[in-house]
């Protein structure tokens, strides 16, 4: 089985719900909730995971990755695309 590539880095995003973590990979499109930060965290990890040994399963990591804005490089490692902000935007609308 053909590796991706070691040491994906994703940008995660944590936001907080009530009484849950959530986090939230744009990257990956991906997301998962702990009681704790630090549970949502590891989740994250082998949700990721389990992503993209899934893919690899499948045939279907460039396909994926591709449409998910990822770059393929040279040496047939992939590159995530970058997030380059966050902000907050307010809609008028009634509620």
């Amino acid at each position: 089985m053909k590796k991706v590539q070691t040491g994906l880095k994703l940008s995660i995003t944590f936001l907080k719900e009530k009484d849950q973590f959530v986090a939230y990979s744009p990257t990956l499109d991906l997301s998962t909730c702990g009681k704790t930060l630090e549970e949502a965290r590891r989740r994250m990890g082998e949700a990721a995971l389990l992503f993209i040994q899934e893919l690899e399963k499948k045939g279907t990591v460039e396909q994926v990755l591709t449409d998910l804005g990822w770059h393929k490089e040279s040496n047939s490692s992939f590159t995530p695309p970058v997030v380059v902000g966050q902000e907050e935007y307010s809609l008028p609308v009634a509620v």
